[in-house]
């Protein structure tokens, strides 16, 4: 199950109803929340039926990054960063006889290196949608391309030909139509790479950062997640350094494009992410003595009470390993934190940007809470001066 989620996390609202048809809708109590810090963002954005949150998450980090150094409001292209991320990736599986990951997620590192490579165009100029659809629809693109690449590994040639990347590159421009190699924008004519230099963004600046024990802290390695499949290595810091390294970034001005897991129970189609200890409800459950003379109705409705009102976990490094390491952390999304936030009680909460258009109280915002970021992060990326001093100098990063 916990497999099924993961595969399913990144795909938009329409898959997250297919998490929630296979656990119940966990219901938080009431939160008022008040903004203690919250940094300019893009509107909100639909991925829709595509597992492209890592390129969604990752341009509006860099939209917010453009406005921060006094840039304009920009709506950059993902189907672009798309396109060329599967030309990329098709060389690679072919390289590598299919012993890789083909398939429609992958990380923040990737929209940097296509930006290195190859630029960045306008949403205007490529919207990606050549297909007949109004949103992203891209299961059949994939598994088309998929096949084709495996005919192409079969080798049945005996050789493989001059041919097969111009027909890959075929699919992609029939479903996400060609990535322009000139085009005007604003009286202005461009090519993606000058459009690119002209934003200000240099990839150069922006760190991965992870936190796990199964490789030395303040050292890089290779997070070992399917989508990473250009085997980019992040830096490793303490859960506490990774936790100073977001707050930092958010009271300074800087944005986090922040991998996590949303296949969690306390991860809520109402916009709340919370980290609950679920442990003392569950006992409490199978306590029958504790619940003789009670309906079976009222039972669920005081236990839902209980799971609502449960404490969060406290979470140690040694938790997050644990989690990581028996797959119950898993590789699922990524989003955009951009704010900080107190609930009612005073305990913290990020305020996070989703790409999965308008839905929830807050309108495709969510609050994630301390302890939720803490467990279940994956990986953040970040400008490498929203790292504080002392633990950028431990990094090794001037």
């Amino acid at each position: 199950m916990k497999k099924t989620l993961a595969l399913l996390g990144c795909i938009a609202l329409a898959s997250f109803a297919l998490q929630a048809q296979s656990r119940p809708e966990f219901k938080t109590k009431d939160y008022t929340f008040t903004t203690v810090k919250e940094i300019p963002v893009t509107s909100v954005k639909n991925q829709a039926s595509s597992g492209t949150c890592w390129c969604y998450s990752t341009l509006s980090f860099i939209e917010s990054e453009i406005i921060r150094m006094g840039g304009p409001e920009t709506d950059l292209s993902e189907m672009f960063v798309v396109s060329k991320a599967y030309a990329d990736k098709a060389e690679k599986f072919v390289r590598l006889n299919g012993v890789l990951n083909f398939a429609q997620g992958s990380s923040s590192e990737d929209v940097f290196h296509i930006w290195q490579d190859y630029g960045i165009v306008p949403q205007e100029v490529m919207n990606g949608l050549n297909y007949g659809e109004k949103l992203n629809r891209h299961s059949e693109m994939e598994t088309g391309m998929k096949g084709f690449l495996n005919a192409i590994i079969k080798n049945p040639n005996k050789k493989v030909s001059t041919a097969w990347k111009r027909a890959l590159q075929g699919i992609l421009d029939a479903y996400l139509g060609p990535c322009p190699e000139e085009f005007e924008y604003n009286g202005k004519k461009y090519t993606p790479k000058s459009y690119a230099a002209s934003l200000g963004i240099k990839p150069e600046d922006y760190i991965s950062i992870t936190s796990f024990t199964h490789h030395p802290f303040y050292t890089q390695f290779v997070l070992e997640v399917e989508d990473n499949w250009r085997w980019d290595s992040s830096y490793n810091v303490p859960m506490d350094d990774m936790m100073a390294i977001i707050y930092n970034a958010i009271d300074k001005g800087y944005t986090v494009a922040w991998g996590t897991d949303v296949s969690e129970q306390g991860f809520s189609r109402s916009g709340i992410a919370v980290n609950p200890d679920l442990s003392a409800v569950e006992e409490a459950g199978s306590d029958q003595e504790r619940w003789v003379g009670v309906s079976a109705e009222e039972k669920a409705m005081r236990l839902e009470q209980m799971r609502a009102d449960a404490p969060e976990i406290k979470v140690t490094q040694e938790l997050r390993q644990e989690s990581f390491d028996n797959k119950t952390t898993t590789d699922d999304h990524g989003m955009h934190i951009y704010g900080l936030a107190k609930d009612q009680d005073g305990n913290n909460f990020f305020m996070v940007k989703n790409s999965w258009g308008d839905y929830g109280k807050y309108h495709g915002m969510l609050y994630a809470s301390d302890s939720f970021v803490r467990h279940k992060t994956l990986n953040i990326m970040v400008h490498k001066n929203a790292i504080p001093k002392e633990i950028r100098n431990k990094m090794g990063i001037r």
